[in-house]
């Protein structure tokens, strides 16, 4: 999430309470998650595991519990709790605005767009020219839509982040790590019907131009997906995926979290991804793997009956 506008350091140390070391004279211009800091950024830590992951990342300014050596021009924000912290952030930059109409006051609305009477678009919502937004569709807060965009009936864009904090020595393990995350969707996209899209943690989940969405297809958090994709129904793709241009995926094929597929890589029906994959290859099976040689696994396991009963009759 970005700040509406750059905030002094020592600002958020008083907002916080905490303890600035470091450059007290710097200016952060957002708060992302470890996965999408970039310079300016604020990111918080509360695990000695991924201390120096954030104090080594982009990020300028590192929220966290305890005092470590700070690196030259970043500055440290020692609070007792990094989450609760970020929470605050989250809770005063970006603040729960009730809605009290189909479509808020604040949304931008090109021309030549229609949106059907059962549509709900939130607050600061953007949606380009050409666009068609079909019954019972949610557009949820500061989601941004291109020109000739189509989202067919049911579909809910900018759904929270599953994501949570977890500390297993409290009584509730699982705290919820609020979205302040966008929606991009660019141009000539068309998604189908019942798919959910979720908004990034505190950065951006985007689908690229021209990219076609079949039904009931979960993209998850801070997920970006290329130009001139291909989804048939029922893909499930998590968390902080980074897919290439013209990547397809046919149906019911599950993406885990944190990974990268190539451009024009083509993933067969119902395979599961759980490791990067390169562009330019067909894939199979799950987990995924190149699709011929998979094809010739399965051409052996259906010789091993018969392989079984030559063996045996040798005995």
């Amino acid at each position: 999430m970005q700040f509406p506008s750059p905030v002094s350091v020592q600002w958020m140390a008083d907002f916080l309470g905490a303890r600035l070391l470091g450059n007290k004279n710097g200016f952060a211009t957002g708060i992302n998650e470890i996965h999408k800091v970039e310079k300016g950024d604020l990111v918080f830590v509360d695990h000695p595991k991924y201390y120096a992951k954030c104090i080594q990342s982009a990020a300028s300014f590192i929220i966290i519990n305890k005092e470590v050596e700070c690196p030259e021009q970043k500055a440290l924000l020692v609070v007792a709790e990094p989450f609760e912290a970020y929470l605050k952030i989250v809770r005063h930059f970006r603040p729960f605005e009730p809605a009290d109409k189909n479509i808020s006051d604040s949304a931008s609305i090109g021309e030549g767009t229609y949106i059907y009477p059962t549509a709900f678009i939130g607050h600061h919502v953007i949606i380009g020219q050409h666009c068609v937004i079909h019954p019972n569709v949610t557009i949820l807060d500061h989601c941004v839509l291109g020109n000739n965009v189509t989202v067919q009936a049911g579909t809910v864009v900018g759904s929270d982040a599953f994501y949570y904090n977890t500390v297993k020595t409290r009584e509730l393990w699982y705290k919820k790590m609020e979205s302040c995350g966008r929606v991009l969707i660019q141009d000539d996209v068309e998604i189908g019907a019942g798919c959910t899209i979720d908004r990034g943690v505190s950065h951006d989940t985007i689908i690229g131009r021209g990219t076609k969405m079949d039904n009931m297809i979960h993209i998850g958090h801070d997920t970006v997906i290329g130009k001139n994709c291909l989804f048939a129904a029922q893909v499930g793709i998590a968390g902080a995926v980074e897919i290439g241009n013209g990547v397809i995926l046919w149906g019911q094929v599950g993406v885990s979290k944190t990974l990268q597929i190539g451009d024009n890589a083509l993933v067969y029906a119902q395979s599961g991804v759980k490791a990067s994959l390169e562009g330019e290859k067909i894939y199979f099976g799950s987990p995924a793997e190149d699709a011929s040689v998979k094809k010739r696994e399965f051409v052996w396991i259906k010789r091993i009956p018969e392989m079984w009963e030559k063996v045996r009759h040798l005995k």
